[in-house]
């Protein structure tokens, strides 16, 4: 007797062929880009380890003059240790922020598939390199700098292929929600990475890269195998990026309401029904085949990509500062162990789940990106403040407040590098090219990224004179982000009050005119 369908095969075929596949695709992308975040968490974790707090493990066993940092790994065993870590991070971070605004470049002429493929599994060898200098029993400060340096490069690889291909795939209705819930694979990442680490950071630290590096390769592996970049390649329908207009003055007001011309003679579902009217064929079809990829200058001349890079400047330099150096200020500041406070770090991930999805609620809802992100960043620069005073002073109150702190300073981290990413990368201003979005995407997180060095060598300068100052670095830093977004703020406000005046004229002329019939 023959069993019937499993239920979930059944589930599968009941599901639109389109449906299938960006569901894939989601999928996917979000466990490729998790394996990213995963691979990089590590070295925050290990900090503690390389230079721990030698007098708590009793005397040192071989009698050396530097009885205080016996049990260090050199070369950070001295007391320039933070700044060494400094530029074990900057080294990283420096590099990826510069190949970033190359990535989007080539990722806009190479096939993605391949780009991202290649790229996780280069990064898994070097993440694995970097650990095993412990087996190796390396003490020289240049390999572990050159291993972050090489990694920074081709982790660039990531973000602009990932959210091409997301945005390939989904129209703009309700992306800041979707990709809002996408976007927790950083923090997931983070999570798993912490957790990965933590397993052996007090034994054997090499395997806190060792086990990351494996997974990103074996990912990338995966995702050779199964990715596709465009609906297209597999017969599935093209999304609508434009059923609402994202130019100045609309209001609010859908392109369908402004022209009801507008989506019908869209090239997407034309090129997807397989028909064109018989007097547009001719002219749209050979566009539509082969757009050129847009110039960097080209990009920046987008409405938005200005302003939201520099705002994520600042407000990734605060994320990044929290990365690599919040387990090392637990531990210093609450006096827990190594992997307690690794453990205990992963909080501020879990806020930036839920930070990340309310900021996309919201900014679908409200179509304001700009006010979400500013609104968010105004309320978190009190929060930090009140984390520094108050965090440490029970386990309870620490939870509570990192997990609000990280909701509010990866909301707009978020929101900023998928939705508007995505948003911009699609603007009104191309005509349908979607071979700008690789080049918007690495142009706004490439400039976040050069905050996301600037965040950790500054707390490894400052840190030496008093964490408070280091917070009070972190709120300038949230202060300024919100400031940079001003003038789009400004716009979207007055797009509201734009609309809610049309309502009401609307409503009055429909007040008068039955008054009229009656």
């Amino acid at each position: 007797m023959r069993a019937a369908l499993a239920p979930g095969v059944r589930l599968l075929r009941a599901l639109p062929r389109d449906s299938r596949y960006r569901g894939l695709t989601l999928v996917l992308t979000f466990l490729c880009y998790t394996s990213y975040h995963l691979s990089r968490k590590p070295i925050s974790i290990i900090k503690s380890q390389l230079h721990p707090n030698c007098s708590a493990l009793g005397p040192n066993p071989h009698n050396d003059s530097n009885s205080s940092a016996w049990c260090s790994w050199a070369p950070f065993d001295g007391d320039n240790y933070n700044e060494l870590f400094g530029a074990l991070d900057n080294a990283f971070l420096v590099a990826y922020a510069i190949g970033m605004f190359i990535s989007g470049i080539f990722g806009e002429r190479l096939p993605l598939r391949y780009y991202l493929s290649a790229g996780m599994v280069v990064s898994g060898l070097f993440t694995a390199l970097f650990g095993l200098g412990y087996f190796w029993n390396i003490h020289v400060l240049w390999y572990f700098i050159i291993m972050q340096v090489c990694n920074g490069l081709v982790q660039t690889t990531g973000w602009p292929s990932v959210v091409t291909c997301v945005g390939n795939w989904f129209g703009k209705g309700k992306r800041g929600f979707i990709m809002g819930i996408w976007n927790s694979h950083s923090s997931v990442g983070n999570i798993l990475g912490s957790l990965i680490a933590g397993i052996w950071v007090s034994s054997a630290w090499g395997f806190s890269f060792v086990v990351p590096g494996i997974i990103i390769a074996v990912m990338g592996i995966i995702c050779f195998f199964f990715l596709v970049e465009y609906p297209e390649d597999v017969g599935c329908s093209p999304p609508m990026h434009h059923m609402a207009s994202d130019e100045e003055d609309t209001g609010g007001v859908t392109s369908k309401e402004k022209d009801p011309e507008a989506v019908t003679s869209n090239e997407g579902p034309l090129r997807v029904s397989g028909q064109s009217s018989g007097d547009d064929s001719n002219s749209t079809k050979e566009p539509a085949e082969k757009p050129e990829a847009i110039s960097f200058l080209g990009a920046l001349k987008i409405p938005g990509v200005v302003e939201f890079s520099l705002c994520l400047l600042f407000a990734k330099l605060v994320s990044y500062t929290f990365l690599y150096w919040l387990p090392l200020y637990i531990v210093n500041v609450a006096h827990f162990g190594a992997k307690e406070a690794g453990d205990l770090s992963t909080l501020f991930d879990v806020g930036g789940i839920f930070g990340g999805i309310l900021a996309g609620l919201i900014s679908d809802y409200t179509g304001g990106r700009a006010t979400t992100c500013c609104v968010m960043l105004v309320i978190a620069a009190p929060m930090l403040f009140l984390y520094n005073h108050v965090g440490q002073n029970g386990i309870g109150t620490s939870v509570a407040m990192l997990i609000i702190c990280g909701a509010l300073v990866n909301g707009p981290y978020a929101l900023i590098t998928t939705a508007v990413s995505a948003d911009l990368g699609t603007h009104e201003s191309l005509k349908g090219n979607s071979r700008a979005l690789s080049t918007v995407t690495a142009i706004i997180d490439g400039t976040g990224s050069v905050g996301a060095a600037l965040g950790p060598l500054l707390a490894g300068l400052i840190s030496p004179t008093g964490w408070n100052n280091v917070f009070y670095m972190l709120i300038a830093a949230d202060v300024l982000a919100c400031l940079l977004l001003a003038r789009v703020v400004v716009k979207e406000v007055r797009g509201w009050c734009g609309c809610m005046v049309r309502k009401r004229g609307s409503s009055v002329q429909l007040t008068e005119s039955v008054l009229d019939g009656k």
